[in-house]
């Protein structure tokens, strides 16, 4: 029997078996993937991954790997306007460092983020079971009897599912979800331009929904273009003339010519919450816990604070003695994390539903509080530390850079 089966080969579930490994290394952690191999190399996608998390990363060992491939973000710049305005007032910027002179954020590769999380994986011993798929289990008083595709039977302490904001699992525990769709859709894809970005991010608030432009290594820069879904879906089966044309009208032309680089697609968004994070010998972790809108660019870091904070508590437990799938041991995590993804999710939502609209009083009322947060630094300092994930007293030691 194995201590912990962790359900999802991304981000989450790697960093919480190297969490596990790295602080209590006698664990027995074992990750399935239901991937092929070498599927993550072929992501072309990048995240934000705020200050508190690269601390993290810094005390699993995995950011040194990664460092070279991340662009340090050192400004925010965010405006509100139409699609055809030719001028967009700046409402609000945002400069300065997260704290001990460290940039709030960086842009970091998903195959740089899974690629150095996978090798940490393999040093530390965790084996990872690629191309499986967990079919179903049953949870006993003192295991949970997995099941994969094909009729093999795992038994271990705890499963945790990391298995995205579809989560089978999810469904299979029982767990009931909050849901809501935006209608919207999110299109993401590189480009390449003229002129460097100095590692500024803009975040353009549009009638259909934000427009983020995130800086890349070598003059390149990550689009998350929020649209109407059926105008998303349009846009990326249009072709490449076309595509780059609407493009630009929202862009713009301030760091020249602007070239696709790297394969669109458009994802639905939504507001995702589970009602509960556990159940005996389970829990959900990441996208499979909670999944919300892009607007704030958190839903990586929330993922990760769902890491720490599991990692915590199932080391703290076992260095007690306790058993670590039991449900009093797992409610102190869900008491943890519950509150703060409720939060944020409602933050999310509500900004969504503020800043996607042409309503023209929403506007002005809107605007006017930008150009104020835009005028007072102490409020502007507390929203950097917000985003740069440093702002809370409880947060768990590895989101402070401080082991378990």
């Amino acid at each position: 029997m194995i201590d912990v089966l962790i359900a999802g080969g991304g981000y989450v579930g790697l960093s919480l078996a190297v969490s596990l490994k790295k602080a209590a290394p006698h664990l027995d952690v074992t990750v399935v993937d239901g991937a092929p191999e070498g599927a993550w190399k072929k992501d072309e996608r990048a995240s934000a991954v705020a200050l508190a998390a690269e601390r993290m990363l810094d005390v699993l060992g995995v950011w040194d790997a990664i460092a070279p491939e991340a662009e340090p973000i050192l400004r925010m710049v965010i405006t509100d306007s139409k699609t055809a305005d030719p001028v967009r007032p700046v409402f609000l910027t945002f400069e300065g460092d997260g704290g001990e002179g460290r940039p709030f954020a960086h842009m970091v590769p998903n195959t740089a983020l899974v690629g150095g999380l996978r090798e940490a994986c393999r040093e530390l011993g965790v084996a990872i079971r690629q191309a499986a798929m967990v079919e179903s289990f049953k949870s006993g008083d003192h295991a949970v009897a997995v099941t994969f595709a094909g009729g093999e039977v795992l038994e271990a302490r705890l499963l945790v599912a990391c298995d995205g904001v579809r989560s089978k699992l999810r469904e299979a525990a029982g767990i009931k979800v909050v849901e809501f769709d935006y209608g919207q859709s999110g299109i993401v894809t590189t480009v390449e331009h003229e002129r460097p970005h100095g590692g500024t991010a803009e975040e353009h608030f549009l009638p259909a929904g934000p427009f983020a432009t995130l800086p890349l290594k070598d003059n390149r820069s990550s689009l998350v273009w929020t649209e109407r879904s059926a105008d998303a879906e349009r846009l990326v089966k249009e072709d490449d003339f076309i595509f780059e044309d609407e493009l630009e009208r929202r862009f713009g032309h301030k760091l020249g010519h602007l070239k696709v680089v790297g394969g669109r697609r458009a994802f639905p968004l939504g507001l995702t919450l589970a009602r509960d994070f556990v159940a005996p010998r389970f829990a959900l972790a990441g996208d499979a816990a909670h999944g919300i809108h892009p607007i704030s660019g958190q839903g990586l870091n929330l993922g990760f604070k769902d890491v720490a904070a599991l990692a915590e508590t199932l080391v703290e437990a076992d260095r007690l003695g306790l058993d670590i799938g039991s449900l009093a041991v797992l409610e102190r995590y869900q008491t943890w994390r519950r509150f703060d993804t409720f939060r944020m999710g409602v933050t999310t939502d509500v900004l969504n539903r503020l800043f996607s609209n042409d309503i023209t009083p929403v506007r002005v009322i809107r605007d006017i509080g930008l150009g104020l947060v835009d005028r007072l630094p102490s409020l502007k300092s507390f929203f950097i530390r917000q985003a740069a994930g440093v702002a809370g007293e409880t947060d768990p030691r590895l989101l402070s850079g401080q082991p378990i």
